[in-house]
């Protein structure tokens, strides 16, 4: 059976403009029954359309805000924030230390949602004052919400709709989390070249680990967590979608990175889907980033593309 999202069928955008395209729900309907997912077919079913057959996009962008928001709850239960920064602050350290670029900093959060992750690090600001956080997305009603919270929470990061990869003013480190699931065949290796073409000095970006209990924990949460049955099926359907290691350290195999995949240790809650980062640094950051980290400089070494 093909595995599919059905957040990733809702909603499509024209790849140059962002601007958004109609999805006729009976297009999406047949695309899982031909994928064998009868279960995703019927919820899909449930959505309003207008009377030429596409989907509601207000609807579609209430749903996808309320999917989203409960997903939330993942991130503080894992402890996302506070994981994320134990890597990001070496490399960020080891970014002032080797003074390649000047600062302020620029932390660009790729498939940012509503920009928890952000909001989080702009809160307690735990990278500095040198670092300026951006989130970018594709989906305009998650990143209009996302500046509606920050704006509400006094907060100093700031949401763009569009591609990450085309920003004015480039990153100094790209992060994400749950993300690289979404990059399937060729886009996986595109997405790790688009950031070492760029004048990125590392990348941090969790995903699920492609593990036998992945599936099961991600079951346990959404079904515990999650109220409207898209989160629920997706939920799932993401720890079976989740890349191997081997796949990743392959995809990140790029001129100009170094990339390992970090053991998190102490997750939070084992019975949750465990989120595994795969780090990326430029060869001159290598030894300073590792050592601040507490990374042994073997295993850059030997896990290391």
């Amino acid at each position: 059976m093909s595995l599919l999202e059905i957040s990733d069928l809702i909603t499509a955008v024209e790849p140059d403009s962002g601007h958004r395209l109609p999805v006729r729900r009976a297009e999406v309907i047949q695309r899982l029954r031909e994928s064998g997912d009868k279960r995703a077919a019927r919820i899909v079913a449930r959505l309003p359309v207008d009377g030429d057959g596409v989907l509601d996009p207000v609807a579609v962008d209430r749903l996808l805000i309320g999917v989203h928001t409960e997903l939330q709850r993942l991130s503080e239960e894992l402890r996302i924030g506070e994981r994320l920064v134990h890597l990001l602050g070496p490399l960020f350290a080891a970014i002032r230390a080797a003074a390649v670029q000047p600062g302020p900093y620029r932390l660009v959060d790729v498939g940012c949602g509503l920009g928890y992750l952000l909001r989080w690090l702009a809160s307690t600001d735990a990278l500095g004052p040198d670092v300026e956080l951006v989130g970018v997305d594709l989906n305009a009603a998650l990143v209009g919400e996302a500046d509606r919270l920050a704006s509400k929470e006094g907060l100093n990061c700031r949401f763009i709709h569009g591609n990450a990869f085309e920003l004015p003013e480039a990153a100094s480190v790209y992060v994400s989390t749950g993300v690289l699931h979404h990059f399937r065949g060729p886009a996986l290796a595109e997405f790790f070249q688009a950031q070492a073409a760029s004048p990125a000095q590392a990348f941090c970006h969790f995903d699920i680990a492609a593990t036998s209990l992945a599936p099961i924990g991600a079951w346990m949460f959404h079904r515990a967590r999650m109220r409207h049955p898209l989160g629920r099926h997706d939920g799932v359907v993401s720890a079976l979608r989740a890349h191997s290691d081997e796949a990743l350290l392959r995809a990140a195999t790029v001129p100009g990175i170094r990339a390992l995949l970090h053991d998190p240790r102490g997750t939070a809650n084992p019975f949750c889907t465990t989120l595994r980062p795969i780090i990326g640094v430029r060869p001159h950051l290598e030894p300073r980033s590792a050592r601040r980290s507490g990374v042994p400089r073997a295993d850059w070494s030997a896990r290391s593309t």
